[in-house]
């Protein structure tokens, strides 16, 4: 498979296109049949709030807002810049939630096991654990998925009345619509930003600018939000 920053840009607005038409045509009642049928009922473990469990956690634009006014040093650069131009510098979609320097990786918002912003959580942690796009499986087989870490957490069969179950699929449906709108809009703009600035990404800076990361030193991440780019320098720990 060619890594994804070696795919050109318009194929890959393509695909992410392609992808959301997808979603679009897949019916809420049949996302709903399935909601109905798992019968999620959280726990409170927290397990999903910890980098250990799930990795990041990508905020759309409009989280990010949220964040910025609760507490903006919840915020960092997702990981993974999607480019590197000639001169070094990272680009990437979006923000992430900060995690805590605890043995998880807890979200920077979990406090004694508990959400401590529970009222206020961002739109990925409401739809959570229910998704709808197409990932490979452990065979590498690509299909839809529709729910993250089945039995791993919380507890199942349980009812999930129909408008519930409804409701939780529109929600996630328009989550993942909104995901795969930002990475189109994000791609788009580095189409022209790049053009405009005589830039390109180059694989070999990345790779060597990322090992440098990982020693210790200094790099630039541009972030897209809002439609346009927010400069951060960070170090690595």
């Amino acid at each position: 498979m060619i890594p994804i920053s070696l795919t050109p840009i318009p194929l890959r607005i393509a695909s992410l296109t392609h992808e959301r038409n997808s979603l679009f045509e897949y019916p809420v009642e049949r996302l709903a049949e399935i909601i109905r049928e798992v019968g999620f009922r959280c726990t409170s473990c927290a397990k999903c709030c910890t980098r250990e469990f799930n990795g990041h956690v990508f905020l759309l634009d409009r989280d990010v807002t949220a964040v910025k006014a609760i507490d903006p040093r919840a915020l960092e650069p997702a990981p993974s810049p999607e480019f590197c131009d000639q001169n070094g510098t990272f680009y990437v979609s979006g923000y992430a939630l900060k995690t805590q320097d605890d043995d998880k990786g807890s979200c920077w918002f979990l406090e004694e096991g508990k959400c401590r912003i529970y009222e206020d959580r961002f739109t990925i942690c409401r739809v959570y654990p229910h998704m709808l796009h197409r990932e490979p499986d452990e065979h590498g087989t690509v299909d839809w998925r529709q729910f993250s870490g089945l039995d791993q957490h919380g507890e199942y069969g349980h009812p999930v009345p129909d408008e519930e179950s409804l409701t939780l699929a529109r929600e996630t449906k328009e989550y993942e619509n909104a995901f795969l709108t930002q990475e189109i809009q994000f791609l788009e703009y580095m189409q022209h930003y790049f053009t405009r600035h005589h830039l390109r990404h180059v694989q070999k800076v990345y790779d060597d600018r990322l090992r440098g990361f990982l020693k210790g030193d200094e790099i630039t991440v541009k972030v897209y939000y809002d439609g346009a780019l927010e400069e951060h320098r960070i170090i690595n720990g």
